[in-house]
């Protein structure tokens, strides 16, 4: 086994409910972001690119942290506690990186500071309360 597959293992749980709760913060991530994106005047039906471009830099930043943090490794969500701080622990994490793709031409936006405190609270509050929920009625 490489070191990657070992981190992989010791970092996924490989089960249904994973799945599950992966498309959970799936969707907390992209409804979260829509909400923000229809504040500012975006209807997601007619430019979904915009919509795809402010999500994707905080998806790939999902990807990276909550995977550095553990938030899919077994016992992620063992208890309420746990769950709220992994969850946001790897939001924190992924705000960081989405908000430093956002600061480059690769993605549109940019990352004031008003955004940068906006989109790490609310992505706390979002995350610790769905992980907090999940994990208190297991």
């Amino acid at each position: 086994m490489s070191n990657a597959d070992g981190f992989l293992v010791s970092r996924v749980n490989r089960s249904p409910d994973t799945l599950l709760l992966a498309v959970g913060d799936l969707l907390v991530l992209v409804g979260f972001l829509v909400v923000g994106e229809l504040r500012h005047g975006v209807n997601p039906v007619e430019s979904p690119l915009v919509v795809a471009d402010t999500v994707a830099p905080f998806l790939l930043g999902w990807v990276v942290a909550a995977l550095a943090v553990g938030a899919y490794a077994p016992g992620a969500t063992r208890t309420v506690r746990t769950a709220v701080l992994r969850a946001a622990g790897a939001w924190v994490g992924a705000a960081a990186i989405g908000l430093a793709l956002r600061a480059t031409t690769l993605f549109h936006g940019g990352s004031p500071l008003s955004f940068v405190l906006v989109v790490t609270g609310t992505g706390v509050v979002c995350f610790a309360a769905w992980r907090g929920a999940v994990s208190y009625l297991r």
